[in-house]
């Protein structure tokens, strides 16, 4: 059984033994992608019946006062017995239509879906990605990196004009709401304290002053 174990890592079997809703399926999917494409539903009579006797005779054993399940065990003995053989015919018939769904790459040995193959190379796209793509998405991340460079050197452009020396509360003491190094809390307004600062040469002005000491500015 070649083709199992083809597919012994990308399928998942969602058959059902017991039960009126006995029968086989089986999910495969793309090793790229993950995308899944679903057998058709095969009914497995055997554990149909089985269902359907084991409920009778619970019906007709509890109108009598009896016990069914000497024969709801017979009836899933006979379904057990041929379940094996039955859902190993099933799965044969699902890989053989899945092989129309699924392409296999002969350098991965993954099996992919149609979108996820490169026709034009027999490979799929994870070995041979799409020339176009590829080349869309490194200029696109070309230019993010510019970007990205750029904006960093303009952040520190604008650091080079911020007090770094100037004491600052990150927390109002009075409704302790962060303040981000604001004169004033946004959260409640009240007046932080800062050093006062000159605005013209950032200087720091002592409490009081009327001009700042560094350049002489009326504050």
């Amino acid at each position: 059984m070649a083709d199992e174990i083809y597919f012994s890592n990308n399928y998942r079997d969602m058959s059902q033994q017991h039960g009126t809703g006995a029968g086989f399926q089986f999910e495969f999917h793309c090793s790229r992608c993950s995308d899944t494409w679903r057998s058709q539903f095969e009914p497995f009579r055997s554990g149909q019946a089985a269902g359907w006797i084991g409920k009778g005779a619970s019906a007709a054993w509890g109108l009598l006062g009896g016990n069914a399940n000497t024969i709801g065990n017979a009836a899933d003995g006979l379904a057990g017995a041929t379940w094996g053989g039955a859902r190993d015919n099933a799965f044969q018939r699902a890989i053989t239509n899945a092989q129309g769904h699924f392409n296999r790459c002969p350098r991965c040995t993954s099996y992919v879906c149609g979108r996820c193959w490169n026709a034009e190379l027999g490979l799929c796209m994870q070995c041979a990605p799409d020339t176009a793509a590829e080349a869309e998405a490194a200029r696109r991340q070309g230019m993010n990196a510019s970007v990205s460079d750029r904006a960093y050197s303009a952040g520190q452009n604008a650091g080079n004009s911020y007090a770094v020396g100037t004491p600052r509360q990150l927390v109002c003491p009075q409704c302790s709401a962060e303040t981000h190094g604001g004169a004033y809390c946004a959260g409640c307004g009240h007046h932080l304290a800062q050093t006062p600062q000159c605005a013209s040469c950032h200087e720091t002005v002592p409490g009081g002053a009327a001009f700042c000491p560094g350049c002489g500015t009326r504050q």
